[in-house]
């Protein structure tokens, strides 16, 4: 393929010349000369493992050049790939100048060109940013239309520094944000020599997934980091311990607990993380990562509650008690605290759990719950079909594979709130239905 890139930064040079080395001519493109002379000279801007032997050669090969005119690259090229920065205002926000200037020169240039041209956006951008600012301007400037006259792709980029090459060829995947079938095709066929899972999904998401993975990889530096301090109060080696931790890749490193839904409950998770914060504060230890577990969890129950009260209906079905399928634990359970505020808010309340009979009970799962809804037993209805047939409002808490049978017991009029997931998709969905994170 004959491949354009702009912006020869960090992203722009290794994609360059990564692309190059899988047989594809590449025609670099950036604003600033200086630039563009030490790529043709085979010289690497940046100091990067690998990239200063690759961009020698592909330049002395000529499969690699590097320009100053848009419209030369583009009309030379099947494909643009956008790899110009995207730096933060002095408010937080992005500052989009860069890449809106680039789409406006790529959609000049597409105007004087008849074939069909493949735009490609590997700059950070928050959701939203191709529908509501690149899509339009391109479309403006060239005069033609996305998906029919230009394919238009999101393809955000996963490249560390100091093994940028590395990453290139051995990422964890290639997603690929499509705006149609043609789209990604087009992007894919670039990728053919980069082993690796390929994800095709709508640009929205392939945009969320970028923020998504850099701010996953903020959070557990700032989450080692509070528990290597809390380590080292203790006389403790806080990456021996966080170096066990990591050994863990049944629970503690994999996609346990990363499933968005409901709040977390049970006898050991909130329990613990308020003992660990207590600690921090007796020794004086600033932990505002650990600190904002609680209140986050807590925010969660109230987008539960808040679910509801958007209903507008008074009559509420509550399936799940528990804090998780699978278990009588009520202990902490977050519906509760979802329970007994809509009782207190003058709900009518109906529940169904299939393990949890509150007379069966026993120990500190009996005490937590006759503390928390001393009148529960009036509430709890034998089946399924009782808490349904008697609601306006039917809430599934958990994943219960009971709960799979819920969507085609629904009429018209009612509405279901799945805090779960397991009702998403269903092919029997009828009447209103609302997640709490999709």
């Amino acid at each position: 393929m004959k491949i354009s890139i702009f912006g020869l930064g960090y992203v722009g040079c290794v994609t360059a010349a990564c692309l190059a080395q899988d047989g594809h001519t590449v025609i670099g493109v950036d604003v600033n000369p200086s630039k563009v002379e030490q790529v043709n000279s085979g010289v690497s801007p940046i100091n990067e493992p690998r990239l200063q032997d690759m961009l020698e050669k592909f330049t002395l090969e000529g499969k690699l050049s590097a320009h100053l005119d848009v419209c030369e690259a583009v009309l030379n090229s099947e494909i643009s790939l956008v790899c110009v920065g995207t730096p933060s205002k002095h408010n937080g926000g992005l500052d989009f100048k860069f890449v809106e200037k680039v789409c406006q020169e790529i959609g000049k240039s597409m105007a004087l060109k008849e074939d069909f041209h493949q735009v490609v956006i590997r700059s950070t951008v928050l959701p939203g940013t191709l529908q509501s600012r690149l899509i339009p301007i391109l479309e403006q400037y060239s005069n033609k239309t996305a998906g029919n006259d230009f394919g238009i792709s999101m393809n955000p980029e996963f490249l560390r520094e100091g093994s940028a090459v590395d990453d290139y060829y051995q990422p964890g995947y290639v997603i690929i944000g499509e705006f149609n079938q043609r789209s990604g095709d087009t992007v894919e066929e670039m990728y053919r020599k980069v082993e690796a899972p390929v994800i095709r999904t709508d640009i929205r998401t392939a945009e969320m997934v970028k923020y998504v993975s850099n701010t996953f990889h903020a959070l557990k530096v700032t989450f080692a980091n509070e528990i290597g301090n809390l380590c080292k109060a203790h006389d403790i080696d806080g990456q021996k311990v966080m170096d066990i931790v990591c050994l863990d890749h049944r629970l503690n490193i994999s996609a346990t607990y990363l499933k968005p839904g409901f709040a977390f409950g049970g006898s050991c998770l909130p329990k613990d993380v308020r003992a660990l914060t207590y600690r921090a504060k007796e020794y004086d230890i600033g932990t505002p990562l650990l600190n904002a577990i609680i209140p986050s969890n807590e925010k969660q129950i109230q987008m539960g509650i808040n679910l509801v009260e958007k209903t507008g209906c008074h009559n509420v079905g509550i399936l799940g008690l528990s804090f998780k399928p699978s278990t009588d634990d009520v202990r902490e359970s977050p519906i509760i605290t979802l329970i007994e505020t809509l009782i207190g808010r003058g709900y009518g309340v109906s529940i169904y759990d299939e393990l949890v009979d509150p007379s069966k009970l026993i120990g500190a799962n009996r005490v937590y719950l006759e503390r928390e809804l001393p009148h529960i037993a009036s509430h709890m209805k034998d089946s399924i079909a009782e808490v349904v047939n008697n609601s306006e409002v039917i809430l599934i808490s958990h994943g219960s594979s009971s709960f799979r049978e819920v969507p085609g017991l629904l009429k018209p009029n009612q509405t279901l709130i799945d805090l779960d997931g397991i009702a998403k998709g269903s092919d029997y969905l009828v009447g209103n239905y609302e997640g709490i994170c999709w």
